[in-house]
């Protein structure tokens, strides 16, 4: 009976675990699911972890394919790169699983013996925690101390729960000197005014808390340091809140780029975040992009990044996503600057645009403001929760003045709620698995041999891209980090190369295009020759002299 009963409970746990999937996961539960690939799937996903965090958290990472990983074409994907964005992280966890999980199909077996991923599930560890603490508030910055007002002080004005409901919303004060106005269609929501319009506020508004060190700001020096999606390399923003000293200064972000830089096979990156060229592709800036230094794409990278985001939009509907332009020092614009790789970035799920109910006599909003559009997005879904009803509270700093906390709680504008969170998993999914049908894959083709007397052959044939991508990015053929294609023959015995050389890199090789090789050589029997590169594979052809 005790032995029966052991077994049942067993067999319970796995269901019990699948069960419990509620909501995001936090640190420990999405560490539980990393180990469970590595455990399930062994001879397909391996784990590590690439460096422990201020906050001593591990920032993993799944690699993910069949028989010799590094050397194979390859995409990496990035989660948690920025902290409130807890999307980002299930996204890219559950791309690993989903993957996985199909990897018993004749089309996934396929795709992982010629392809591998490296999934980094979060980079922002020790920032994605607080959406589980006692205090919920939205938190880019990682654990490392810092003076973020620069008054020698570290972490003394940090934010205040002044209404105690463990959310961090916002403090509205009247006041005729105000930049703020209640919405015309939802008292609930204020918008900032326009006085170049000649518009007038009504209110101040701040994040809700208390300005601790009397400095005049409110919650500007709080928990909270390095923001990973500011700390990288590309038009850093030195000095501002969150860039850290200098550039990849944090451990999260120097232990990704190493690993990145050690991992020439990687063609793309796909980073999940606010910043986003996969719904609204980057445009050529013939201007930026022939500056000494580069400022914008080139233009076949661009038309790249277009033909990708055409796939993404097909896949996801995402084509109404909110235009963004990065800020400096984030993930997707070194990823393409300095790593110079295919870069994409998306942050996977937007509030869609409420439609009015016309059975509750609704009209278009007047006046287009995102919370005022989730508030009735949200009415229209049944989702509750989200908003905290303004409130009267007294405040040290704001003796004898109405003070109110309320307003849309952290979080929401950026994530949707978890029952939403599955299929936009496996949209994405999708979408990754078939921009991998587009990677870079090398063919020898049209070999023609010439027999020319006096031992010599003529040998010409043509090197080929058959992927849609081109075999490194345009930008790429600047970098000495990129590895070209390298073609070699391969002689033996009494044979050798009179014209031609015997080893020699093409540059970039466009999608769907060739570039067509010859040589003399002099001798008898069989040359292999060979081509390939990490980030397009190789091919090998055998010619008889």
């Amino acid at each position: 009976m005790r032995k029966s009963l052991i077994a049942l409970l067993c067999g319970l746990v796995p269901l019990l675990a699948a069960e419990a999937q509620q909501d995001y996961s936090n640190y420990q539960q999405l560490s539980n699911r990393v180990q469970a690939l590595s455990k399930q799937y062994p001879q397909l996903a391996t784990v590590k972890s690439i460096v422990k965090t201020a906050g001593n958290k591990d920032a993993w990472m799944i690699t993910i394919g069949s028989g010799s990983t590094a050397s194979k074409p390859a995409i990496a994907i990035v989660g948690g790169v920025e902290g409130s964005h807890l999307l980002g992280t299930e996204l890219a966890i559950g791309f690993a699983e989903d993957l996985l999980k199909g990897s018993g199909t004749d089309s996934i077996k396929a795709l992982l013996s010629k392809t591998t991923f490296y999934v980094f599930p979060n980079m922002s560890p020790d920032a994605t925690e607080q959406f589980f603490a006692k205090l919920k508030y939205e938190r880019q910055g990682n654990a490392t101390e810092t003076d973020d007002d620069r008054d020698g002080k570290v972490n003394e004005d940090d934010y205040d729960d002044l209404d105690g409901n463990g959310k961090i919303s916002w403090i509205r004060i009247p006041s005729p000197l105000g930049n703020y106005r209640p919405h015309p269609d939802d008292a609930r929501v204020l918008i900032k005014t326009d006085a170049s319009k000649g518009e007038k506020g009504t209110y101040l508004l701040l994040s809700e808390g208390i300005d601790n060190d009397k400095d005049g700001q409110f919650n500007e020096d709080g928990e909270g340091g390095v923001w990973f999606n500011k700390s990288f390399t590309y038009k850093h923003p030195s000095f501002s809140q969150g860039a850290g000293e200098f550039p990849v200064s944090e451990k999260e972000s120097r232990a990704i780029a190493d690993v990145l830089f050690d991992l020439p096979n990687v063609y793309a990156l796909i980073s999940f975040g606010s910043n986003n060229n996969l719904s609204t592709p980057v445009a050529y800036n013939a201007g930026a992009a022939n500056q000494r230094i580069v400022a914008g794409y080139l233009e076949a990278d661009a038309k790249a990044n277009s033909l990708v985001s055409e796939l993404y939009n097909k896949v996801t509907n995402m084509k109404d996503a909110p235009k963004t332009t990065p800020a400096g020092g984030d993930f997707l614009s070194w990823g393409y600057y300095h790593y110079a790789r295919y870069s994409f970035s998306t942050p996977g799920w937007f509030v869609p645009k409420a439609k009015p109910d016309t059975a509750k006599k609704e009209k278009a909003l007047s006046v287009d403001d995102p919370t005022a559009n989730y508030l009735r997005w949200a009415a229209q879904q049944g989702i509750t929760n989200s908003f905290t009803e303004w409130k009267a509270v007294p405040h040290p700093d704001f003796a004898g003045k109405t003070v109110e906390v309320g307003g849309l709680d952290p979080f929401v504008l950026i994530n949707p709620p978890f029952k939403f969170v599955a299929d936009i998993v496996k949209k994405h999914t999708d979408f990754v698995v078939r921009l991998a049908a587009y990677q870079p894959e090398l063919d020898i083709l049209n070999v023609k041999t010439e027999k020319l007397g006096n031992g010599l052959t003529r040998v010409t044939l043509e090197v080929a891209n058959k992927g849609l991508l081109a075999s490194h990015t345009k930008l790429g053929e600047r970098s000495y980090w990129i590895k070209r294609i390298q073609v070699k023959v391969n002689t033996t015995g009494n044979q050798s190369v009179i014209s031609g050389r015997k080893v020699q890199l093409l540059n970039t090789l466009e999608g769907l295009s060739s570039q067509q090789l010859t040589w003399l050589i002099k001798g008898s029997g069989k040359v292999t020759i060979e081509a390939g590169s990490p980030t397009t594979g190789s091919a090998t052809t055998n010619i008889t002299l």
